[in-house]
């Protein structure tokens, strides 16, 4: 009686609400957890699966009987061992029939089982038949020869066993899932042949380590021949914590331009993978897409085809972008928690399990040698009584005839033993005149020769560990296989972004002075004939495709970058760029380029110093921009420029009519800052804005240069550009008279 319980006068013991509901709860919980969501380390089976295969034993439905109505066994489980629902009982039963979730099915079944399209398809057990497969005599075979403790069912008419004498570690064999208060379990199924491997690797070298014992049990081995793409020493910590997560990803190649899915991830269904990739494209998010298919038939249970729009199209990145969305890619949970031999839940490592499976096998096994010993020396004793028979067989039929109690006056006459002389008597008395010494002796011979091998068995720890390693080994030949589930190195996948998934039409993208941007269709529109408001005007244009993003320069040296995809039309006047990025207050644009990430651009400020970069170093998803050119003091943004492979000269002008051309590889390729000196100006002069530099060109070797100032313009040869080369930071020469004023400058052919 605890301390706050209390009897009444008429003997009623009296227990606190809270002390009653938390001895209720903690007795559930420790029910739910020890006797239905966990397996036992020992076969690897739930009750209920442990339940299902002894009752199907006991109807005789082993490998080579015949099929009997699911609904039979059913019946028995739960009439006999498990008193539960019949659904969850023919439930359980079908995921150990299902080859598509079980590694080593333990139900052979005939009609409709589900299918790994989907797994809960399968028809009422009254129009299913089943029987035991091969398999499950591994753990049943040894059942009835002393090896495992027998418990009363759950009204204590029958016997069943507490575990079955399980010849493998079946429990990382087939896996389970189950969710009991307060903990759950995940374990993944695994390979027969190398599961064993590791066992009898330990068997021979117990100080194996856990690393040593993974370059045999390399990972899980799903019923799937999908890829675990999970790094390997994710796996080792995997089976070191007991805790991890994999990843599976299905299995492709390309057919005649089309790309052919054979093997999706453990549990994933083929239908729902082309729902979720119909659904992205009736999205227009793969507009490289142009059909699927659903090839799947008796011979190729999975055959999704998916058909490119062109040849054009990457295969590796459009797979890479539906692993990253779909089912084609999945995760599992691992969680190696089971009860133990002692009884206790626990999340153990694969080292520990299979040490402590070769404990329960090394006792099941004892257990087996010990009772076949019982066996071999009661029919021995038994032998003995039969050969005194043989030689005294006239008296021996003699005494039957004549007394009253045979079985005293046999056991006086011949001094034979209580179990001797009932087992003569027992005797029909035609085996009785057929009693032969040397067939008694024969059988005597054998059975002690048996006998000698039992007793030096069980007395000897080297041969019962031969004895474990052969049973394994023949175990592991007859029933094992080869990996289903290769192990692949991946890299991680990557989703389409929106930009990549758009059509990369050409646009022209337009700024205006005021800072309102628009994008027209195609290159060959005219930015400054568009129409602008009222005491606004064309500024500044760049030339790209739909999937590029603009790259906006301020006033300050930061750079912007503005998706070009969704900008207004150009049809209308634009909306303010201030809308899409935060620039400093009062800083205005003075840069717009396209391209792709490795597009070269120059890069200055009017104080004569810039550098090369690319437009990715540019690229930013800060709404308020990075710093990227460096301004002295009083100095402004150039206007960038871009560079190809073409482009081996700079030339630079300054207000006053100094041009400066040098080679482009003088200058540094940076990231930021404010770079090298391009033509040298002196710094007080930029800070009163006095000199400064007006532009800078980039040129190829035959092209020509064209200066203005005002209407005026001059165009100079290849030739004579020659008059104004020196090295980078000089002055430059002074362009002819009337060009002391120069206003800009490009390239011309």
């Amino acid at each position: 009686m605890s301390d706050t319980s209390t009897i009444d006068d008429e003997g009623i013991e009296g227990v606190s609400l809270k002390q009653y509901a938390e001895k209720a709860y903690l007795d559930y919980s420790m029910y739910v957890i020890l006797d239905r969501a966990l397996p036992h380390i020992g076969d690897g089976l739930k009750p209920v699966q442990r339940r299902i295969v002894y009752a199907m034993s006991e109807l005789g439905l082993k490998a080579n009987a015949k099929f009997k109505k699911s609904a039979r066994t059913v019946g028995d489980v739960i009439g006999k061992f498990h008193p539960h629902g019949d659904s969850a009982a023919y439930e359980a039963m079908v995921l150990m029939a299902q080859n598509f979730s079980y590694r080593y099915p333990l139900v052979d079944g005939q009609g409709n089982w589900g299918s790994a399209d989907d797994p809960k398809s399968f028809a009422a057990m009254r129009y299913t038949e089943s029987r035991l497969t091969a398999y499950a005599d591994v753990l049943l075979g040894e059942l009835g020869q002393g090896t495992v403790d027998w418990v009363p069912n759950f009204d204590g008419t029958l016997e069943e066993p507490a575990l079955l004498p399980a010849q493998v570690p079946n429990v990382l064999l087939n896996g389970t899932t189950g969710i009991a208060v307060g903990m759950a379990t995940d374990i993944p199924p695994h390979n027969l042949r190398e599961v064993v491997t590791a066992a009898i690797q330990l068997l021979d070298a117990p100080k194996t380590t856990l690393a040593e014992l993974c370059e045999i049990v390399k990972g899980p081995d799903f019923p799937t021949s999908a890829e675990i793409i999970t790094p390997a020493d994710e796996i080792v910590r995997m089976y070191a914590t007991g805790r991890g997560a994999l990843r599976m990803r299905a299995t492709w190649e390309v057919e005649q331009g089309d790309v052919v899915i054979h093997a999706l991830p453990h549990q994933t269904s083929g239908s729902r993978i082309l729902e979720q990739i119909a659904a992205q494209m009736q999205a227009k998010k793969l507009p490289m897409v142009a059909d699927l298919r659903d090839e799947s038939d008796h011979e190729n249970p999975t055959r999704l085809v998916i058909v490119p729009r062109s040849n054009r199209v990457d295969r590796e990145a459009l797979m890479s972008h539906l692993f990253a969305s779909t089912d084609l890619e999945r995760s599992y949970r691992v969680n190696l928690n089971m009860i133990g031999i002692d009884g206790r839940p626990g999340v153990r490592s694969l080292d520990d399990i299979l040490r402590q499976w070769l404990k329960f096998r090394r006792e099941t096994v004892r257990r087996r040698l010990s009772y076949r010993l019982e066996r071999v020396e009661r029919r021995l004793h038994i032998l003995e009584g039969y050969l005194v028979a043989y030689l005294n067989i006239d008296e021996v039929i003699h005494i039957i005839r004549t007394e009253d109690k045979p079985k005293p006056a046999l056991m006086a006459r011949f001094g034979i033993s209580d179990i001797q002389a009932e087992a003569i008597l027992e005797l029909k008395l035609r085996n009785l005149a057929k009693l032969e010494e040397m067939k008694i002796r024969g059988e005597q011979d054998e059975l002690q020769k048996e006998r000698d091998w039992l007793e030096k068995t069980l007395g000897s720890d080297a041969r019962m560990k031969t004895l474990m390693k052969k049973e394994l080994t023949a175990i592991a030949e007859k029933y094992g296989d080869d990996r289903r589930s290769p192990l692949a190195e991946r890299e991680e996948a990557r989703a389409f972004s929106e930009l990549e998934l758009m059509t990369a039409d050409p646009i022209t993208v337009v700024l205006s002075e005021k800072g309102w941007i628009r994008a027209a269709k195609g290159h060959e529109v005219d930015p400054v004939s568009l129409s602008y408001k009222s005491g606004d005007s064309f500024k500044l244009a760049a030339r790209g495709r739909s999937n590029q993003s603009a790259i906006i320069l301020d006033s300050t040296g930061r750079a912007y970058t503005v998706p070009t995809h969704n900008l207004p039309s150009a049809r209308g006047q634009g909306e303010p760029l201030t809308g899409r990025i935060n620039p400093p207050s009062g800083a205005g644009f003075d840069g717009l380029l396209m391209g792709d990430g490795g597009q070269r651009c120059l890069l200055a400020s009017d104080a004569g110093y810039g550098f090369l970069t690319t437009l990715a170093e540019l690229q930013t998803k800060n709404r308020s921009g990075k710093a990227a050119l460096s301004l002295p003091a009083g100095a402004r943004v150039v206007s960038p420029v871009p560079v190809t492979e073409a482009h081996k000269w700079v030339a630079a002008v300054s207000n006053e009519g100094r041009l400066l051309l040098f080679p482009l590889d003088d200058l540094p390729s940076l990231s930021r800052g404010k770079g090298n000196k391009i033509i040298s100006i002196p710094s007080a002069r930029v800070k009163e804005r006095e000199e400064f530099v007006i532009a800078v060109a980039v040129l190829a070797d035959d092209d020509g240069l064209t200066v203005w100032a005002g209407k005026r313009h001059l165009t100079l040869k290849r030739a004579e550009l020659d008059h104004y080369r020196g090295e980078r930071g000089r002055r430059g020469n002074k362009l002819p008279r009337g060009f002391q004023r120069v206003e800009r400058m490009e390239t011309s052919a």
